[in-house]
């Protein structure tokens, strides 16, 4: 089950303060890429522009973790007045222990938004804690993520088989 996803958002936005209260949860890291804007897009939507600022209103406390540099990742979270994690080697738990630091907050009150299922998804399991996918936002550029799409396919299937919702 490290690959299935638990849940699966439509989007980012579709994610609740509620939802997160229900799961114990108030402190969210987020993926940049397909998850939160377009495949190395420097643009953030104005629908999550909106959606940030009812999680900082709910008092959710946000975070950035990616695995691109920091010239890709820093600008995008100085954006939103976020702090980042960039280079994160995710799958690998080391970028989510400093996110975790970061955030004031124990591990049972975080979780991972994202878009992959090998990086997002595995690091999540990794570190133990939820993982809240999200289909993604927009076409992959890179021929590595789109590989990668076609291995995670039959785990995406794997949800859906046993009932799983986009929420």
């Amino acid at each position: 089950m490290w690959f299935t996803p638990e849940y699966v958002f439509q989007d980012v936005t579709h994610i609740t303060p509620e939802f997160l209260r229900a799961k114990g949860v108030c402190a969210l890291v987020l993926d940049v890429d397909n998850t939160i804007t377009g495949d190395q897009s420097q643009i953030v939507p104005p629908e999550v522009q909106a959606w940030f600022a009812a999680m900082q209103a709910a008092g959710v406390s946000l975070t950035i973790l990616s695995n691109g540099a920091k010239k890709r990742v820093r600008p995008f979270a100085e954006k939103l007045g976020l702090r980042w994690v960039s280079r994160s080697a995710k799958p690998l738990p080391f970028g989510m222990m400093v996110a975790r630091r970061r955030l004031g907050v124990r591990r049972a009150q975080m979780a991972m938004v994202g878009d992959q299922l090998y990086t997002d998804r595995w690091a999540a399991a990794l570190y133990g804690i939820p993982a809240f996918m999200v289909v993604p936002r927009g076409p992959d550029l890179g021929a590595h993520v789109r590989f990668k799409r076609r291995l995670e396919a039959p785990f995406w299937q794997k949800y859906y088989d046993r009932g799983g919702k986009t929420l």
